[in-house]
Parts: C-alpha cells; sequence; structure tokens
C-alpha cells in the first residue's frame, strides 16, 4: 500500500489515539515508501471523511461556550479547544496528501511531517488534559477548519491559500495572546500550557511556512499573481477575513512578505 492510501486509512481512523499513531508511523515510513502517482479513490461513504471519535459533540463556532481560563475548568476548555485543532490539523495534512494529484515528491513529504508533527501536538494536548482530570472529547468543539478543508477539496490552490496560511495561520496571531493570559493565571498547570504552547508555535510557524510555499509555488505554476489571487480565493470561498493584533514576527518567519502583510491590515 502507498503512501497515498495509507494516508487515506489513517484520516478514516475515528479513534484519535489510533489515527495520531497511524500518521506517526506513516511519516517514520516516509523515507522508504513509494508515494503513488495517483491517489486513492474517495470512499463510497462521504461521512468517512474525516474519521472523527463520537466525542466531542460538534457545535457551530457560535455555539461554542467560551470560559475564563482563571478557572480550573476554563483552562480545561481552552485547552480542549486548542486540541480539537490540532487533532483537525492531522486530518487537514492528511487529506492534502491523499486527495491531490500531480505534486512534486516534496509536497507529499512536507504534509506528511505536518501531520506527524500536528499528531504530536495533540498528544501532548491530551496528556495535560488528562492531567487536569479530563480528556479529549469531554467539552463541545466546532469544525471550521474541515468546513474549509470541504469547499477547497476541488481546488488545490484555494486549499494551500486558506487553510494552512489562512486558518491555521491564525494560531500564530492567537497562542501569544493565550500564553499571556496563562501566565498572569499563574497556577501549575497554566505555566505547564505555556511551555506546550512555545514549542507548538515554533512548529506551527514552519507548517504555515509550508503552506506559504507551496501557495507560491502554484501559482508560479498557473500564472496567478500571489496577492492578487489570494483576495480572490477570500471572496470566492467566503474565507474569514482576519483581524489584528497579528504576529508580525512568526507571520514573516513563516514567509509572508511586507505586502501580504499590508493586505492583511486593510485589505
Amino acid at each position: 500500500m502507498d503512501l497515498r492510501q495509507c494516508a487515506l486509512s489513517a484520516l478514516c481512523l475515528t479513534d484519535p489515539q489510533a489515527k495520531a499513531a497511524a500518521t506517526m508511523d506513516l511519516h517514520a515510513r516516509a523515507a522508504t515508501g513509494s508515494i503513488g502517482t495517483r491517489g486513492p479513490a474517495s470512499p463510497e461513504d462521504a461521512t468517512a471523511l474525516p474519521g472523527r471519535p463520537e466525542r466531542p459533540t460538534l457545535l457551530r463556532h457560535t455555539e461554542v461556550a467560551r470560559r475564563s481560563p482563571a478557572t480550573h475548568e476554563g483552562r480545561a476548555v481552552l485547552m480542549h479547544a486548542i486540541a480539537h485543532i490540532e487533532f483537525n490539523a492531522i486530518n487537514l495534512a492528511l487529506d492534502a496528501v491523499w486527495r491531490f494529484d500531480g505534486m512534486p515528491e516534496a509536497f507529499y513529504l512536507d504534509w506528511l511531517r505536518v501531520a506527524a508533527e500536528e499528531a504530536t501536538h495533540f498528544g501532548w494536548l491530551r496528556e495535560h488534559l488528562r492531567g487536569m482530570g479530563h480528556d479529549y472529547g469531554d467539552f463541545p468543539a466546532h469544525q471550521g477548519l474541515w468546513t474549509m478543508c470541504e469547499k477547497t477539496a476541488g481546488d488545490i490552490v484555494a486549499r494551500m491559500a486558506l487553510v494552512p496560511r489562512t486558518l491555521e495561520a491564525r494560531g500564530l496571531d492567537a497562542t501569544p495572546l493565550i500564553q499571556r493570559k496563562l501566565r498572569q493565571v499563574g497556577t501549575p498547570d497554566a505555566l505547564a500550557a505555556v511551555d506546550i504552547l512555545d514549542i507548538i508555535l515554533r512548529e506551527e510557524v514552519g507548517h504555515v511556512a509550508i503552506g506559504n510555499h507551496w501557495y507560491r509555488w502554484l501559482c508560479e505554476r498557473d500564472g496567478l499573481d500571489p496577492l492578487a489571487h489570494y483576495g480572490l480565493l477570500v471572496r470566492r470561498y467566503e474565507a474569514p477575513r482576519l483581524k489584528p493584533p497579528f504576529n508580525a514576527e512568526a507571520r514573516r518567519a513563516a514567509g509572508f512578505s511586507d505586502a501580504e502583510m499590508e493586505w492583511l491590515q486593510h485589505g
């Protein structure tokens, strides 16, 4: 079974621990495995994508209650939300590997690495939640990341533009703000969460950089202006317009140009 078929199989797994383990094993075999020139056929049951557990309950973004991180439960809800983002990010990376034909081998290897790192992040966060007396699935969550994945299933340029370098890039902006609140709380679990988020932030810069790289590669291949086409894709797929403050240092490290930073600020 080639790596792209294995990626689809991992994507369909419903148990989070099994999905994370399969993803990390797949990445470990990437150097010696066959990528596969043609992607596998889509599952007959569209609801199999992505495989997800019965819990957490999925709600609309506006229905997910926010709680203060000053309380123990509020911090658990916060860390659960971040763990859910990382679980979705495993699915997003695996989907990029199996779905899109005709890309260089480096594209598939890049997203396999991202998937494995997201699986590692999810494991850290789940272990942290368990240390707080909770587990993944204990609180409701939303499915915004996967919704954009579905919208862009037929357009690889849009996928690279609107998932890693738009929705996932939000984490570069949000993480320092979350860390500041947790430092103010100052409890052992809050400070441990800050340390976990430090590592995740560094690696997420690399993930967004991969999205930027392949978006620009595709634009060059197709004769598109990256900045102008990005604005068109935001409108076409009704992507959220991001609001400041932006983590300019992290975004520039991830490859955003001055012109792109200006567009984010003023549109």
